[in-house]
């Protein structure tokens, strides 16, 4: 998970601070290219309308809700009354909105984290789309101590909400991003940790192949060395690799080999060659038709438009 969170480096940006009485409705509409909202239930309880059409996903006091696909998506009260008129008032470090509700009180913080177009493509690949953690639920032994750190971070975010002091946007930002480890870690430890990336990193029989995948992606890596490393059969190995994670083994280690260049184009001034060479390709010819399949633009397209998305201001 470490090395997972270096090669995609996430800024948390906390903006609002929800105040409501029921009747409440929140209609967020589609995210940014690279932008994947959240939402933190301190107080209170809430609905998210399942956007495949299933019944709508309760949160209470402790939730967490990220949009991994920064899809847009509608929370409210569950009361099916009409919703009192928010309005915003901007303070020192965040925005307040508040409503004149008389019913249940709902407290929420609401805010992004912000990636890198190739890094979106990683994360969102590998992620549920919609992914709730429940901090205050009955957790394993294993998740217990991050839930309380959950719980730690939250309460010095809500603090940090409410004062006006120097300083308070950057702590908060802070404070967000470490959020995004937290509950990527607290969701890859609970005992049924949902499909994808989380569901692979919990799952210690498969924690050397995907250490060797992380650490080394350059090597020539096959399914059979993966599974000896496993100590199981190329045949099992294949299948719980599917299973953990909806891919091949094959498919992560080309997302993590194209992410990895992608940092390189954008951050150094190797040769396409080079970082072809590092990305464990033996031809740079077939490292450019596999980064262009991936990203949909060659190498060079791809270093000159960070570069000039670096030079803005």
């Amino acid at each position: 998970m470490s090395r997972f969170l270096e090669i995609t480096p996430v800024r948390g940006k906390l903006e609002v601070h929800c105040q409501y009485g029921a009747p409440w409705r929140i209609d967020q509409g589609e995210a940014a290219a690279g932008e994947m909202p959240y939402h933190i239930v301190l107080d209170g309880s809430g609905l998210l309308e399942d956007p495949a059409g299933g019944p709508p996903i309760p949160l209470a006091a402790g939730d967490i809700l990220l949009i991994a696909n920064g899809d847009a998506h509608v929370l409210h009260d569950g009361s099916g009354k009409r919703a009192k008129p928010a309005m915003r008032r901007t303070a020192a470090n965040l925005v307040f909105s508040e409503n004149k509700g008389r019913g249940a009180q709902l407290d929420m913080l609401c805010g992004r984290f912000v990636l890198s177009p190739s890094h979106a493509q990683l994360l969102r690949g590998y992620l549920p789309p919609f992914l709730v953690v429940h901090a205050a639920g009955d957790v394993s032994d294993d998740a217990r101590e991050t839930g309380a750190q959950l719980w730690g971070l939250m309460a010095l975010m809500r603090a940090e909400s409410g004062i006006d002091c120097l300083g308070g946007r950057a702590m908060l930002n802070a404070l967000s991003t470490a959020l995004f480890a937290l509950v990527l870690r607290f969701a890859s430890k609970a005992s049924e940790a949902p499909a994808g990336l989380l569901a692979l990193a919990g799952y210690p029989r498969l924690a050397p192949a995907l250490e060797s995948l992380f650490q080394d992606p350059g090597a020539a890596w096959t399914l059979p060395v993966l599974a000896r490393k496993c100590n199981m059969s190329r045949s099992s190995f294949v299948r719980l690799f599917q299973e953990k994670l909806g891919r091949s083994a094959s498919e992560l280690l080309t997302d993590i080999r194209m992410t990895l260049a992608a940092n390189q184009l954008r951050e150094s001034s190797l040769s396409t060659g080079a970082i072809a060479e590092s990305a464990g390709y033996q031809s740079e010819a077939a490292f450019q038709r596999a980064f262009k399949l991936h990203l949909g633009v060659t190498p060079a397209h791809w270093r000159r438009a960070a570069q000039v998305q670096d030079s803005v201001p």
